[in-house]
């Protein structure tokens, strides 16, 4: 098992800010957990209480010449988050995007003239 990691401070937000505990969390990997591969996000959904994400996996039927490509998607992980989780996920896949748009790999969209 891999060492732990430095400790990172959770804030509760069931308590007005001035009263909040702290608490220290550490984060201990734990490399048996399962990884789970998906080509497309197939599902999202906000109730106003959870994140809903669907992934899913697409699978190609068999490629037969002259005939059109046809193939299957199936639902591979749903991952349901509250929302403190919804929010910590986007500010951490909008960083993953500044970086991708510094690296050259993204471009931002141009807005359509009209």
């Amino acid at each position: 098992m891999a060492p732990e990691q430095d400790a990172t401070v959770v804030k509760e937000t069931s308590a007005p800010a001035a009263q909040r505990p702290q608490a220290t969390i550490r984060y201990v990997d734990r490399p048996d957990v399962a990884e789970t591969f998906a080509d497309s996000i197939s599902g999202l959904v906000f109730d106003g209480q959870t994140l809903r994400v669907e992934f899913a996996v697409t699978r190609l039927d068999e490629v037969k010449p002259g005939a059109a490509i046809t193939g299957r998607r199936y639902p591979i992980c749903r991952l349901a988050l509250p929302p403190a989780a919804a929010i910590d996920l986007i500010n951490r896949m909008q960083q993953i995007g500044v970086a991708l748009g510094q690296a050259g790999v993204v471009r931002a969209a141009t807005p359509a003239k009209s």
